[in-house]
């Protein structure tokens, strides 16, 4: 029982999954950001080239 104690508190693997989490929650945060940055400009851009497939 206790080997098994000192086992667990030596290893790294629940220390590795929460650094790859921290860095999916960034790259999660820069993605969102770019999105909400880019997403106007997207909408004005396709919202023009509706309207000038619908003109003809």
């Amino acid at each position: 029982m206790l080997n098994t104690i000192k086992t667990f508190l030596a290893s790294e693997k629940g220390a590795t999954a929460i650094e790859y989490g921290l860095i999916a929650a960034g790259i999660a945060v820069a993605i969102a950001g770019v999105v909400f940055t880019v997403g106007g400009d997207l909408d004005t851009m396709f919202g023009g080239v509706s309207t000038q497939i619908q003109a003809g």
